[in-house]
């Protein structure tokens, strides 16, 4: 079958399919699944059809997204198609696409419609609508999740492989756990929200939903840029290979809410348990202060950012909306100016608490969501049971994070169990590399389909375009105390490997922490050593690289395959009475050599 992002351009690549025939399938999927709360407006079948032969017939097979069919979230302006925000009182008919789906169409996209959501994406429940209750696929007495609701779905059950969905407070996550599918919230600004209705203007993000990491980080690498940049594909948010040693942060044992269910407890443990396996270092912090954050989503003035989206309708047409979001939003206009101040203020000095807790975690790894509730559980109590989903989803916008949703298991009760891989912005396509590696290691379907996941595709080891790769040696390996610099400059590992045998290794004396220098030395007396590459954009290159202090220096690289890259190597006065160190291979053998000796 041909259902993932790779594999219906590889089939179109062989010519055992066509856009116009994988079209036609996402419609006649939408008949069979019979639920008409997925999506609120459809394009017609013939038209559609009709762009996929066109595209077709160009023959442009380089696209990125040839011939994929996409589903948009009804917060997001498509021209020809109304925008509702689930709210018909509200509806408007926009001029042109929102940037990021003009950049899907240029990529070769085929929008097929909009989807349900909870009304004005406030909501993580997907019961806020007017255009029906879009049944969980898992449980239909189960809340499909929010607020992208009829985007998660839609992918879930391949109707499309991919999907837009926005993100403020978990939206773009949430439904993504409850669908066994992968939810990518980008580093806020990455993607222009440009043609999208705001929910918290400061806060909101285009979220992506896709059946495997590899398709949503292609989609990010066609919609990523600012307003001005045309759609390209920026390989640069390729995932590369899951770094050795990464540290994953955890909450404390008794800061683990799951609010009494025990399934998705010991599906939380068994996720760690299978990280650890991977070679993750799975570290407890606290994590409260990110509680503190999240609550102050919406008891801070973020409320009154929303309010102002609907302040008019809420004065001219209040019975349109319905009554829980009314309730909601009506208070953001209370509150007032010192209350803002005193918001921004704590606020701040959380992002001093997370700028902390990245120094000794590479990524936090949090539960989706700690629960899952029954329609007439949410119905019931439509405010507390949403409030306890956004536990872990809340405070992520507020803190500047991006996050990458993946899923974990089925517990025995049949419903997906989902995690969140957390890092501060820019680490998109760090949180990528585990995330991929995490979700094939479950060995769980392809959302709702019974599909097996396709082999994970070999990683690329070239720099794109814009990018400069640097082999290190020493103190910024994976797991090394300096990793972290390149981290934080955006850095994302390339790939493994050794150099030519045209060097040595010494241990430097008096450097802190601990470093090495690598020095060419003749053909033939030298040793093939360990090495990581890394890609840095040309502007973060620059940066590291004039940090660098002597006596180390980048120069070029030969490594084992004959590939020149850019290196840290070290001045030859420097190593004089240094202890050779070559025999071991590399500077992570000789630290654990020391440490064992200690």
């Amino acid at each position: 079958m041909t259902e993932t992002v790779a594999e219906i351009l590889a089939a179109y690549r062989a010519g055992s399919a066509a856009p116009a025939d994988i079209a036609a399938r996402s419609f006649a999927r939408l008949r069979a699944r019979d639920d008409p709360a997925i999506f609120i407006a459809l394009r017609e079948e013939a038209d559609v059809v009709a762009e996929a032969r066109a595209l077709a017939r160009s023959d442009d097979k380089t696209l990125p997204l040839y011939g994929i069919p996409v589903a948009i979230k009804d917060n997001i302006d498509v021209k020809g198609l109304p925008t509702t925000a689930a709210c018909p009182a509200f509806s408007y008919r926009p001029a042109k696409d929102a940037v990021s789906v003009a950049r899907l169409r240029e990529a070769g996209a085929l929008i097929l419609g909009k989807t349900n959501l909870d009304q004005f994406a406030t909501g993580l429940v997907g019961l806020r609508t007017p255009y029906g209750i879009a049944r969980n696929l898992f449980d239909e007495k189960l809340i499909p999740g929010g607020s992208s609701t009829g985007s998660a779905i839609a992918v879930a059950a391949g109707i499309v492989p991919l999907s837009l969905g926005t993100d403020t407070a978990g939206s773009g996550r949430v439904p993504a756990g409850f669908g066994n599918i992968v939810g990518l919230k980008p580093s806020r600004g990455l993607v222009s929200t440009a043609g999208v209705l705001p929910a918290c203007r400061t806060l909101d993000c285009v979220s992506v939903f896709a059946l495997t990491v590899d398709d949503a980080m292609t989609t990010l690498g066609v919609i990523a840029g600012s307003d001005g940049v045309s759609a390209v594909s920026r390989s640069s948010y390729a995932a590369g290979p899951m770094p050795d040693s990464v540290r994953l942060g955890v909450p404390l044992p008794g800061q683990r809410l799951f609010f009494g269910d025990k399934s998705s407890a010991a599906a939380y443990e068994a996720a760690l348990t299978l990280l650890a396996g991977l070679g993750a270092a799975v570290i407890e912090i606290d994590i409260e202060p990110f509680y503190e954050a999240a609550r102050l989503l919406y008891e801070g003035p973020w409320v009154a950012e929303r309010y102002l989206t609907v302040k008019a309708l809420i004065a001219s047409s209040p019975e349109s909306m319905h009554p829980v979001t009314r309730q909601i939003l009506l208070a953001g206009a209370h509150g007032t100016a010192a209350d803002a101040f005193t918001a921004f203020y704590q606020l701040d000095d959380l992002r001093r608490v997370r700028d902390q807790t990245f120094h000794a975690v590479d990524a936090l790894v949090v539960p989706t969501a700690p629960t899952i509730y029954t329609i007439e559980q949410v119905l019931a109590d439509p405010i507390q049971l949403n409030s306890r989903l956004g536990t872990y989803t809340n405070f992520v916008n507020l803190l500047d994070l991006c996050g990458l949703a993946v899923p974990a298991s089925m517990r025995a009760d049949g419903v997906p169990f989902g995690i969140t891989l957390l890092a501060p912005a820019g680490q998109d396509a760090a949180l990528a590399a585990i995330g991929r590696q995490f979700h094939y290691a479950t060995g769980l379907p392809l959302g709702a389909l019974k599909q097996k996941q396709p082999p994970l595709a070999n990683t690329s080891a070239v720099a794109a375009a814009g990018e400069v790769a640097i082999a290190v040696v020493g103190a910024h390996l994976s797991g090394m105390p300096l990793n972290g610099e390149l981290r934080s400059a955006g850095g994302r590992l390339l790939a493994r490997g050794k150099t030519a045998p045209h060097y040595r290794l010494y241990a430097l004396a008096g450097t802190t922490p601990p470093k090495p220098g690598l020095l060419r030395v003749k053909n033939g007396v030298g040793a093939s050593i360990e090495v990581e590459t890394w890609a840095l954009s040309d502007a973060a290159f620059g940066r590291f690289v004039a940090a660098i202090p002597p006596p180390l220096s980048i120069g070029t690289l030969e490594l084992s395959d004959g590939k020149l890259v850019k290196g840290f190597l070290v001045e030859a006065e420097a190593v004089a009475g240094a202890r050779d160190i070559s025999s071991f291979g590399g500077w992570r053998a000789f630290i654990a050599q020391e440490k064992a000796a200690v």
